[in-house]
């Protein structure tokens, strides 16, 4: 085994770390981000597991919100690729942006259409 070879725990140990890296820049450089947890702990969570008559319920109710949240994850992941290439405008950069954000529009969506089919379909 060659020093750059690491074990299963060691490649798990670091996703994690890196993990929980990506998480922590988020917090710290994404508005949108800290919004969004704030709104599944305070108020998505908790509503979700009481309003949920069942597990499925609970679960779609929570993780309906919880997509969003993955979703501004790589919707922010695209915005700052596309600014490290560079500040300027090209439309092709505008496009992916673009892109990101109406993929976290279609996740809040899809997130308020199972909470409006679960609560009162």
């Amino acid at each position: 085994m060659s020093k750059n070879d690491v074990g299963p725990i060691h490649r798990l140990f670091n996703a994690t770390r890196y993990s929980f890296q990506g998480l922590g820049h988020a917090w710290v450089n994404e508005g949108a981000f800290r919004l969004e947890i704030y709104l599944l702990v305070i108020i998505a969570l908790p509503l979700g597991w009481f309003l949920g008559k069942s597990a499925v319920e609970r679960a779609l109710l929570i993780g309906s919100c919880l997509l969003v949240v993955v979703v501004e994850l790589v919707n922010s992941a695209i915005e700052a690729v596309v600014d490290r290439i560079g500040k300027e405008y090209h439309e092709l950069s505008g496009r992916a942006k673009d892109m990101g954000s109406a993929a976290v529009f279609c996740s809040l969506l899809l997130a308020a259409a199972v909470w409006l089919v679960v609560l009162f379909g």
